[in-house]
């Protein structure tokens, strides 16, 4: 017998459809509600870390993602200039064991599809252009009313609604995501030949100019800077700030300059941290990924992270009797500390980047990171 037996979502991204695929597998009745009308993404593509890649083989994807994606075992590190000089090759840590490639590069909207089509395949429901306007609960439900004027009851109401979580602040929780002085460009372009790996140039006019590829045809370039409003601007002007950021690196970056266009989904945000500090839930709703933690991209957790919330929750509430504090107090151990690690891990490595560290303090940090994030959920 599970802890329940209908189960409501709010938000399709990675947190969201992970439960779902979990849950549903195993024979929960699920229904995903996302605001969005369809499985278009804002952005590029995303950096997977193999604890990331260990998760969607859990939820019988991997092969998918592997096809869809570029995958590679190594870190680069180069140096600003013309020159674009080879600093270190590092061995990009196999975070998610070593039957695993160490990284994956995917174009967004591809992970989105593969996850929702898994998600309906094993007997989710997934309603777009829907969301959870409102609910009531007591000791054996919540109620919910839906943006389109339907309500329903289920056993546990999940918050994977992201960043600006509405569910998070329907419970009344006062964190809100913060910003930690890093702005970043991120652009989708074609693949120089010679890029087979993530780069990182540390220092010159922005904090990092890196690109990671996401098929043997496309890749996504990036640029960290000191964070500014830049919301106001075109996407022809943002397409023309990358062009006179990037100026100062050379290398594949002389490339990518020139490929940067109007097709290339130039967009700006802002990084932010946050994590709820204390229970995630408050009676039968609880917040998982973004809704309950963010951290800056600079380690390429959050994705890795939100599977794992999405991965130890339906573990508990299927082998769990019952909706009960030993089942959220097991869960808390299980998730706080390590999310909270993870968070603290990605500001450092973003603080001292502002700070100018110096190259071998950063490879310090970045092996000190991977085996933090090579531990089990």
């Amino acid at each position: 017998m599970t802890a329940v037996s209908r189960v409501a979502i709010v938000g399709s991204g990675v947190a969201g459809n992970a439960a779902a695929i979990l849950l549903a597998e195993g024979g929960v009745d699920v229904d995903v509600f996302e605001i969005k009308p369809d499985l278009s993404a804002l952005g590029s593509g995303i950096t997977l870390q193999g604890n990331a890649l260990r998760v969607f083989d859990r939820l019988g994807v991997w092969e998918q993602v592997k096809e869809a994606g570029y995958t590679f075992d190594v870190l680069g590190l180069r140096a600003p200039g013309p020159d674009a000089k080879v600093i270190a090759q590092i061995p990009d840590a196999p975070t998610g064991g070593p039957e695993y490639p160490a990284t994956a590069g995917m174009y967004r909207p591809d992970l989105a599809r593969i996850l929702a089509d898994r998600a309906t395949e094993v007997g989710a429901r997934i309603r777009f252009g829907t969301t959870v306007t409102s609910f009531t609960q007591d000791d054996s439900g919540v109620d919910v009313t839906l943006s389109d004027g339907t309500t329903g009851r289920y056993d546990l109401l999940i918050g994977a609604d992201g960043l600006n979580s509405s569910i998070r602040k329907q419970l009344g929780v006062e964190v809100e995501p913060e910003r930690t002085g890093m702005g970043i460009w991120r652009a989708f372009v074609p693949r120089p030949k010679d890029v087979t790996n993530t780069d990182l140039y540390y220092g010159g006019p922005v904090y990092i100019a890196g690109y990671c590829p996401t098929s043997d045809e496309m890749m996504y370039a990036y640029l960290v800077e000191p964070a500014q409003d830049r919301h106001l601007l075109s996407p022809e002007e943002g397409v023309q700030v990358m062009k006179e950021l990037s100026q100062a690196y050379g290398g594949p970056w002389n490339e990518i300059r020139e490929s940067l266009d109007d097709a290339s989904r130039v967009n700006y945000t802002w990084f932010t941290k946050h994590v709820v500090p204390d229970a995630w839930n408050r009676g039968r709703v609880v917040l998982i990924g973004e809704a309950a933690h963010s951290c800056p991209p600079t380690i390429a957790q959050g994705a890795a992270q939100a599977g794992e919330d999405a991965l130890v929750l339906s573990e508990l509430l299927l082998s769990h009797d019952a909706v009960d504090q030993a089942l959220w107090d097991e869960f808390h151990a299980r998730r706080l500390p390590r999310a909270t690690e993870v968070v603290e891990a990605s500001v450092q490595l973003g603080q001292w980047q502002i700070d100018h560290v110096q190259d071998a303090d950063v490879q310090g940090l970045i092996r000190r990171i991977a085996t933090l994030v090579s531990q089990p959920a």
